[in-house]
């Protein structure tokens, strides 16, 4: 593995950890960068299919569903239809007659690129308040043995906990899938991606359960097994088909990465595919199936 890669994903590691730790703004500034680079690749992989989306309305209204998920992230889903009228009303007026695949791919760039990351704000988000003892929203733990020992978790933010348990799994599931795919892996999974393998997408999925089955425990979730298994499921599979979607796209227009953003790794798109798709499901499955659960 070439060095760049490996010196770029060690700093890209230190640097989400540290913001997502700090939470507040300075999680969504990373977010804000994260699709405001992200929606540039996308509409880039657009314009090769000889598409005219709204770029920059889209992006405007992809950062301001971010802000809006910050402040209150109970008005976050008023902002995409909104915003999608907007911009379907941009293109009306343009000189040029805007096509059906120019306003779809407009719609698609806000709800892919801005509405789903705006998740992981909205999850971050839970219990900030409560916790805030920085500037601008962000949290500091008063001792680092909370983070070890079993037990202490309750004195830290749930959504920094479910945060770092989601982004575990992620990373549980590619490493998973990446090392069995290429050593072990036979059977390919689909032809969207060649390189991918049935062995590689079981072993990922069960990488991601068994690390939320762990996390599930050591964080006191209810019924522990139960919710372990079903979030690790969730989480693997939601990972695996955010790896396909985007795998889609670039096929579609002929690329072989997003872009060339990250030494060694491609675009922020290559980079964060996993992620789009398992926000959303994750703070779901946290704000209403858990309660039920533990209801039970």
């Amino acid at each position: 593995m070439p060095w760049s890669r490996i010196i770029s994903g060690i700093v890209a590691i230190a640097l989400a950890l540290s913001l997502t730790l700090l939470g507040g703004w300075y999680f969504t500034l990373m977010f804000a960068v994260v699709v405001f680079l992200g929606q540039q690749e996308y509409f880039n992989l657009v314009r090769a299919r000889g598409i005219a989306p709204a770029a920059k309305t889209t992006m405007a209204f992809s950062l301001v569903l971010l802000v809006i998920s910050t402040l209150d992230s109970s008005l976050a889903d008023a902002v995409m239809p909104i915003a999608g009228t907007l911009i379907c009303f941009y293109l009306l007026f343009q000189p040029k007659f805007a096509t059906i695949a120019d306003v779809s791919a407009s719609i698609m760039g806000l709800f892919y690129v801005g509405y789903l990351p705006s998740y992981w704000v909205r999850l971050r988000a839970i219990d900030s308040a409560t916790f805030s003892n920085l500037f601008l929203g962000g949290y500091w733990p008063p001792t680092w043995t909370d983070f070890w020992e079993k037990g202490n978790f309750a004195s830290l933010p749930q959504g920094l906990t479910l945060t770092l348990l989601t982004f575990l799994c992620i990373w549980a599931a590619d490493i998973g899938a990446y090392i069995i795919g290429k050593f072990f892996g036979k059977t390919r999974l689909s032809e969207i991606s060649p390189k991918k393998t049935v062995e590689g997408a079981i072993f990922g999925i069960t990488s991601s359960v068994t690390v939320a089955l762990a996390g599930a425990y050591y964080l006191d979730l209810p019924r522990s097994l139960f919710t372990g298994f079903a979030l690790g499921l969730l989480i693997g599979i939601a990972s695996l088909l955010g790896d396909l979607t985007e795998s889609m796209l670039k096929r579609d227009a002929g690329v072989k990465d997003s872009g060339q953003l990250i030494p060694g790794h491609g675009g922020i798109l290559d980079r964060t595919d996993s992620y789009i798709f398992t926000a959303p499901l994750v703070y779901y499955f946290v704000t209403l199936l858990l309660p039920l659960i533990a209801d039970k």
